[in-house]
């Protein structure tokens, strides 16, 4: 399994959000200035990507950018946000991270999932 997974749901259509182009990327710099790409993919019909990146990665600040216009152009909906970005502090090597992402329109929100 991946260290890092995801999922997205659409909190205004009441279902997995689907086709969405996401990154993991890693911080390329203490101050978080600039970011490597770790993985990409694209969530399938359950709004997850279920190969999302490598199956261990070192402690350090990462983030899940979602590309989220392109999911509000081919759902026909008109997004205030076109992309989402979360970062985050992956402290414990050992443990696994699932950042999830509920999205509408004109709002989203995240936690830290299991």
């Amino acid at each position: 399994m991946s260290h890092v997974t995801t999922h997205i749901l659409d909190a205004a259509l009441g279902r997995p959000a689907r086709e969405v182009p996401v990154r993991l990327e890693a911080a390329a710099d203490s101050a978080r200035t600039s970011w490597k790409p770790v993985a990409e993919g694209r969530t399938n019909a359950d709004g997850r990507v279920p190969d999302f990146g490598p199956d261990q990665l070192p402690a350090g600040f990462y983030r899940v950018v979602f590309d989220t216009q392109a999911y509000f152009d081919a759902t026909g909906q008109t997004g205030f946000y076109p992309e989402v970005a979360i970062v985050f502090h992956l402290a414990d090597e050992d443990a696994h991270y699932h950042v999830p992402l509920l999205l509408s329109p004109f709002a989203y929100s995240t936690y830290r999932g299991s």
